[in-house]
Parts: C-alpha cells; sequence; structure tokens
C-alpha cells in the first residue's frame, strides 16, 4: 500500500514538472512575442576579469522599442567618453535595431541596437524556454562582456 503512494506522488511530482516547463515555455514565448520580457542577472563573464557573481539586484528589461539596462561592469575601456561615464551598464535608451530569430526549437535569439550619449551598444541575448538566459554586449569603446539570467515573470 505504501508502495502504491510513493508511486502515485513520484507520477504528481513528474506531472507538475511537466507542467512548470510547459507553462514557463509559454511565459517566455508569449513575452519575446509582445517585446515585453525582464532578465534577473546571476553572474557576468568580464574578457580579462573572468566569471563573477553579481547581486541580485541587476536585470535587463526590454519594454516594446526600449531598452532598460541596469548591469555591473567590469572591463577595459578603449576611449574615454567626453562625458562623465555611467558605472556599470545603466541606461535606458530607444532601439535603433532590433532582429529575433528561432534557430531552435528550444531557442529565442534576439540582437538589438542602442545608442547612448557614451557609446553605441549590440546586445545579443539568448533566451532558452526554460528561462535560461544568456546575454552578450559589445561596445564600440569597452571591452565586450557577457551576463547570465534568467527570464522573470512579470
Amino acid at each position: 500500500m505504501w508502495l502504491l503512494a510513493v508511486l502515485l506522488v513520484g507520477c504528481a511530482s513528474q506531472q507538475q514538472r511537466a507542467e512548470e516547463k510547459a507553462r514557463m515555455q509559454r511565459a517566455v514565448t508569449e513575452a519575446v512575442a509582445e517585446r515585453r520580457w525582464h532578465v534577473d542577472i546571476t553572474s557576468m563573464n568580464a574578457m580579462r576579469y573572468g566569471s563573477k557573481m553579481v547581486t541580485p539586484d541587476f536585470f535587463l528589461e526590454l519594454r516594446g522599442d526600449t531598452l532598460r539596462s541596469y548591469l555591473p561592469y567590469l572591463g577595459q575601456v578603449h576611449r574615454a567618453p567626453m562625458i562623465t561615464p555611467e558605472q556599470g551598464l545603466n541606461f535606458e535608451a530607444p532601439l535603433i535595431n532590433y532582429r529575433e530569430s528561432r534557430p531552435k526549437a528550444h531557442l529565442w535569439l534576439m540582437e538589438m541596437d542602442v545608442k547612448t550619449k557614451e557609446d553605441l551598444y549590440r546586445y545579443r541575448i539568448e533566451m532558452y524556454d526554460t528561462g535560461n538566459t544568456y546575454i552578450h554586449v559589445q561596445s564600440q569603446n569597452r571591452d565586450a562582456i557577457s551576463f547570465d539570467g534568467h527570464f522573470a515573470e512579470q
């Protein structure tokens, strides 16, 4: 009798995991289609300094045609801006270019360009149906940097 109860609990939790996976996949797909998503950052990977864990308050967010970037930065600046530089990659700016594709059944690829008063940035975002997200940022005036994060449902 107890063996039957253990098997039923195991089946129920397996079903719950499958339902959670399907729910996350729908949420990611809808957010990408609507261009309304938020990614909480968990770590950064600096070209010269390796991988570092970050505090939970960093994020990247797309709201229609506007990118909100609140990301740490660790790297070398190649050309100093004419104005006082911001700490990190902290700005809200309209998109110049936006491209989105689905190269694999479980992966969304988004590339976007934004121009701030300091620099021109290209963000390349790989967002998986599981919610795991990889972000690569290239700049004209700074070393490239990447981030790992997770899609946050709104």
